[in-house]
């Protein structure tokens, strides 16, 4: 780190809670809101405001000062104060917290006596370390501008409990030592998380931690047989949001994201708050200012053609890590990483679409199904991604010589005769299935930028200019289990008819009415909730995708040992 950096106080006194939690939010830039930080934000909503600057002839004695942000480029450090209560020379710093101060129990002044419960207090309150350690850098602060503090002081809301702290030398040199420790800290390398610690769950970082998961694939010790606690909401109640009328405009209006119609009328009002993304489809309009706001909330925004194909995404600057990115730049460009990604990746797949045969199939060829199970044991043990490519290929000349056998009516006829065939799609099986590998693609893209991973540099798929490679490597498991069981869903249940196709020379495509009816088919398999083989929670395939890719950033960091990909059976 260079000496001109300015460490945030309130980032570094997470040192003293989780070194890990420091690295990520200081060093790799990493944040999530979750509800506490939301609660936080409104219990700071008044002392966020800044005070004026004093005019020249106003009174010097002082009074409360709000968000004073004071700099010491002696010690690196910057920081924010709540409050500063100021008079004359004299200053004290307040600092407010959203929750509950710590509770310490108090021993009875006579233990040989008989005690009432209902007279004698069973407890007293101190600070946390991290809330302690942050005080006194703003204590510190004070002092090198010239101010006198005796005392500091932690406001904590939920208690409306206000606790003074004496300004003494071990509560200087607390700080100044967490100080030290967490530059140092961010020398090296990302810290190993926190081992079943009971405040993990509570943690906004929780997601990109994965400290359960992370610690259960290393295999240690003190974790047993023990499964990862499930922290991770189930299903993402996020709304995603998916425009594909020709003359469609996008708005934004206060807090609101407004979709009109090509002649002005209101189609859709949705809040910002709930959005966790936007595709456009074909001839959409958005404006600058809703580019703004959705880029504000960190929301991606994926611009697709017609019939599906990814053309440009815009993405929030703040998914990306120098650490991440180096891993995996270094990590991708050895044979043997790539050999390792690629086998689980592909045998994964394999096996997925061996379950979905035998689940839909009418009629369940033996052999085909033996010839693809020894395909993925090969894909195991292969020894150049040249022959996992000749086993996949294999296996999927397999697979798609018996897909038409799970769909009912001349759909599945047309598809026996033609094939799989994507450029263009001859029939409409293979127009929903362009349309469905093309939006797993955008949801694999999006959840590696969560991860912090570059979508273009993979292991298995041949980066090319413009290519998602990675994005390409991490949708193979995901091909049958969404992709392909969308489309024999649809078509069954009769979702899905001819009159939601539209032929011509340039090939089949679906209609207005059959991207809706894809979408809502789509929408609902990606809701759907999947048991994790290993951890052995429950979530939904969207969220799986991102802990999937949140898993690889891991591998690439060196906190795991080895991968492995959803299967169904």
């Amino acid at each position: 780190m260079s000496d001109e950096y300015l460490w945030p106080a309130r980032n570094v006194s997470e040192y003293a809670y989780c070194p890990r939690l420091f690295y990520l939010m200081e060093v790799e830039g990493l944040y999530l809101p979750n509800a506490d930080t939301e609660q936080g934000k409104l219990v700071h909503r008044r002392v966020h405001h800044p005070s004026m600057a004093p005019k020249e002839g106003d009174s010097e004695s002082g009074g409360v000062v709000r968000s004073l942000t004071l700099t010491s480029r002696k010690l690196g450090l910057t920081a924010t104060m709540d409050l500063a209560e100021i008079s004359g020379n004299t200053a004290v710093p307040i600092e407010y917290r959203k929750g509950r101060p710590k509770k310490v129990a108090m021993a009875p002044e006579n233990p040989d006596e008989p005690q009432n419960p209902d007279t004698i207090p069973l407890h007293s309150y101190e600070a946390w370390p991290t809330d302690r350690v942050q005080l006194a850098f703003h204590t510190i602060l004070l002092k090198e501008v010239g101010y006198d503090v005796k005392k500091a002081v932690l406001y904590y809301a939920s208690e409306k409990c206000r606790l003074e702290i004496e300004v003494d030398e071990d509560f200087i040199s607390e700080a100044l030592a967490t100080l030290e420790a967490a530059k140092v800290c961010a020398e090296g390398s990302r810290p190993m998380p926190l081992l079943n610690d009971a405040r993990c769950p509570r943690c906004s970082l929780e997601p990109i931690c994965l400290p359960d998961e992370v610690n259960h694939q290393r295999g240690l010790k003190e974790v047993g047989n023990m499964e990862p606690r499930k922290i991770w909401p189930p299903r993402d109640d996020g709304i995603h949001v998916v425009a594909q009328t020709n003359g469609t405009r996008i708005g934004i209006r206060g807090k609101t994201m407004r979709i009109t119609d090509k002649d002005g009328m209101i189609r859709k009002e949705v809040p910002l708050l709930t959005v966790e993304s936007l595709s456009m489809l074909g001839s959409v309009q958005i404006s600058t200012q809703t580019l703004h706001a959705l880029a504000d909330k960190c929301i991606p925004v994926a611009y697709l053609s017609s019939v599906g194909r990814m053309i440009a995404m815009i993405d929030p600057l703040d998914s990306v890590s120098a650490d991440i990115r180096r891993a995996q730049i270094r990590k991708l460009d050895d044979f043997e990483t790539c050999l390792k990604l690629s086998r689980v990746l592909v045998a994964a797949k394999i096996m997925n679409q061996r379950t979905l045969i035998m689940r839909n199939h009418k009629s369940l060829c033996g052999s085909a199904l033996a010839g693809m199970k020894a395909n993925a044991k090969k894909v195991l043990e292969s020894e150049s991604i040249d022959s996992i490519r000749g086993y996949e290929g294999q296996a999927a000349a397999v697979y798609f010589r018996h897909f038409g056998g799970m769909f009912d009516g001349k759909s599945a006829l047309e598809f026996n005769a033609n094939g799989r065939q994507r450029r263009p799609p001859p029939d409409p099986i293979n127009a929903y299935l362009s349309l469905a590998y093309s939006m797993l693609t955008h949801e694999c893209v999006a959840a590696l930028r969560l991860a912090r991973l570059e979508p273009s540099i993979g292991a298995y798929h041949v980066s090319r200019p413009g290519r998602p490679a990675l994005a390409l490597d991490l949708m193979e498991p995901f091909r049958p289990l969404i992709a392909d069981s969308v489309a024999i869903s649809a078509f069954n249940r009769g979702e899905l008819a001819e009159g939601h196709f539209i032929r011509s020379t340039a090939g089949c495509a679906l209609t207005d009415s059959g991207r809706r009816a894809f979408f809502k088919a789509y929408a609902r398999r990606m809701d759907t909730q999947i048991t994790h083989p290993v951890f052995g929670y429950r979530l939904s395939y969207r969220r799986m995708i991102v802990l999937h890719a949140r898993m690889i950033a891991a591998w690439l960091m060196g906190e795991v040992p080895a991968l492995s990909f959803l299967t169904t059976r």
